[in-house]
């Protein structure tokens, strides 16, 4: 009798654990019933519905579920088919909050230097680095500085290191950039060599544009990105040199990297307006590098390749190009299926280390997720 007890005793225990595991696997259907994603900035965009736009609603809506559970997410925008699909805010996140877009920056920049080849600022992405700095042509020790291109500074393979990965460069990262870094921070390795993530590569590259051009980033920045685009940056960083940031610091809503995303689905155009050229649309969102990034992210976050200051990302049966931010900004280009996703997070400003990171993975992850879960078409 008391065998069969244990045995009875054991069965209800697996069973009681398998009911909380079932619980633990994901929403309820009436959890999901539930989300609302109806957009809501219907006057900025064409609109539609996942199902309309071939788009499994379910999926959408357990997005936008898992959305809900994260600590940081603002907000959240999916566009298929140049339609606005999906739309919600979570936390202290609205369509006009502007924070901190982080490294997204990088992208914008790599935007900026399309345009000035295109005015003529700029000739050729052959044209080397120290041609732009010929005040500090004799004090450079290295040679191989003088045949850094701006086509290896747009690749991330310039030479010049992650900073993060010393404590000497972390330092230098956090106290703020000078022009005369470029002399002072040695290279880790051969300029084309190997790609390696760098922030002053990019910083010096808008210092290049603003010096080619005649004009601050900012300005240029404004002129011929930002207003056809209808966008005006709350705040935007500037060294201890005045150079405003190249690889950081713009505050925009999520709606303003939604517009600015979309350029790079459609072509470089805007509402009919060629704001970035075509071509350099497409020569920016190729892999002309691979593992930049070496830190694991998550289980649909690999593959890792990076274009000209884009990121490049394989999530189950597609890959889609990516402007990343700290905190889990995003901009999402899945070219294959005609759709952009936007997050916008808490920027986590200044905190890093293990929790921060932990959050921003989260984050990451949250559309990896989405995008390896979408069929294969």
């Amino acid at each position: 009798m008391k065998k069969q007890l244990h045995i009875l005793f054991q069965f209800a225990s697996m069973i009681m654990i398998l009911s909380m595991m079932a619980g633990c696997g994901g929403p309820s259907a009436e959890e999901l019933a539930a989300i609302d994603y109806t957009p809501v900035t219907q006057e900025l965009w064409p609109v539609s519905t996942p199902e309309e736009q071939g788009l499994a609603p379910e999926l959408v809506a357990e997005l936008y579920y898992n959305a809900s559970q994260l600590e940081t997410v603002y907000s959240l925008l999916v566009f298929k088919n140049g339609y606005l699909v999906a739309e919600d805010y979570f936390n202290i996140g609205a369509p006009d909050l502007q924070v901190n877009i982080h490294s997204v920056t990088k992208s914008i920049t790599s935007a900026l230097v399309g345009i000035a080849l295109e005015e003529g600022c700029l000739t050729s992405l052959d044209q080397k680095m120290m041609e732009f700095f010929p005040e500090f042509t004799d004090r450079i020790s290295d040679p191989r500085k003088n045949q850094i291109t701006l086509r290896q500074m747009l690749q991330m393979r310039a030479g010049y290191p992650w900073e993060e990965a010393t404590a000497e460069g972390t330092e230098l990262l956090y106290s703020g950039f000078r022009t005369s870094n470029l002399v002072d921070v040695p290279l880790a390795y051969d300029p084309g060599s190997d790609s390696a993530y760098s922030n002053l590569t990019p910083h010096l590259l808008g210092i290049i544009l603003t010096r080619a051009c005649n004009m601050d980033l900012k300005s240029f920045a404004q002129e011929h990105l930002f207003d056809p685009l209808g966008i005006e940056p709350a705040f935007w960083q500037v060294d201890w040199d005045g150079n405003y940031l190249g690889f950081s610091d713009i505050d925009l809503s999520s709606t303003d990297l939604a517009k600015f995303g979309s350029l790079y689905l459609n072509d470089g155009q805007y509402n009919g307006i060629q704001v970035i050229p075509a071509q350099w649309v497409h020569d920016s969102l190729q892999i002309y590098s691979k593992n930049t990034w070496t830190v694991p992210v998550g289980r649909n976050w690999g593959d890792n390749g990076y274009g000209y200051l884009w990121w490049s990302i394989r999530a189950g049966d597609y890959r889609y190009n990516l402007a990343w931010g700290h905190g889990g900004q995003q901009i999402v280009i899945l070219d294959d299926l005609d759709m952009m996703i936007v997050l916008l997070a808490d920027p986590l400003h200044l905190q890093h280390g293990d929790g921060p990171w932990r959050i921003e993975k989260s984050n990451l992850n949250l559309v990896a997720d989405f995008v390896a879960s979408l069929p294969a078409e």
